[in-house]
């Protein structure tokens, strides 16, 4: 595979990872109005949730980062799971770059 299919595949797993973290961040927003406000104490459950939240998040935008790359590195082709890799972490700092400039001027 040439180095551009590489950035390009790149691309595309870091954008699976930047609309599954909106997704995250949107529903975390948005929950009060999803679980509605109640006058209740916390209990056990919020906890519960917000760390399993983590966990599986961390799962998944880990499979999307380095799944390819780690792949790609025990197929042998080290060089291009670096590539890959670099690429992805590229994508994702442009994506936060853009983020902040969209929080700086709005």
């Amino acid at each position: 595979m040439k180095k551009l299919e590489y950035v390009v595949k790149s691309f595309w797993c870091a954008f699976g990872a930047f609309l599954y973290i909106a997704g995250v961040a949107w529903f975390m927003f948005h929950i009060q109005v999803i679980f509605g406000q109640t006058g209740k104490p916390d209990n056990f459950l919020a906890p519960l949730f917000a760390l399993l939240l983590f966990v599986v998040s961390a799962c998944i935008t880990g499979f999307l980062v380095l799944g390819k790359p780690i792949q790609l590195y025990l197929e042998g082709l080290k060089k291009e799971a670096f590539l890959f890799l670099s690429a992805t972490i590229a994508w994702l700092v442009l994506f936060l770059f853009v983020i902040v400039v969209l929080l700086l001027f709005r």
